[in-house]
């Protein structure tokens, strides 16, 4: 027999929460994504939230020296505040603890293309933006 004990309960709720879908404006932006890649590649197999992982977290070259990662800013755990090298406070990253994180398109698009340029010295290929909002959105 199956209990029905609270603790279990609760273990359940957390685990769910933890694996929730994007909500549908993050979905929306995440398949405009996902279609621009599937018309400029046929062969596009979708994206990868473990690519997008690695290169969140991964050290770059060609951009600023004080900001060789995306990380730089917005730390390794993406549930917690980052912070801008002048000091100004940045929202959480995961979607799960910040549900208007990747909601506006062009807002999406700007922090990419100034994000990008800072931490690799050129604006992100589509793929490498779509994995790593995979990743964020799995978070």
């Amino acid at each position: 027999m199956i209990s029905r004990s609270p603790i279990i309960l609760a273990l359940l709720v957390a685990a769910t929460a933890a694996w929730a879908e994007p909500n549908a404006a993050q979905k929306i932006i995440f398949d405009q994504f996902a279609a621009q890649a599937k018309s400029g590649d046929p062969a596009f197999k979708g994206f990868s939230a473990e690519r997008g992982r690695d290169f969140f977290l991964g050290q770059h070259t060609g951009g600023k020296p004080d900001t060789a990662s995306c990380t730089s800013c917005h730390t390794k755990d993406l549930t917690k505040p980052g912070q801008t090298r002048a000091g100004k406070a940045i929202e959480p990253m995961a979607a799960s603890v910040n549900p208007k994180r990747f909601t506006d398109a062009a807002e999406v698009e700007k922090w990419f293309r100034r994000n990008c340029g800072d931490v690799l010295g050129r604006e992100c290929t589509l793929t490498e933006k779509g994995d790593v909002l995979a990743f964020l959105l799995s978070q």
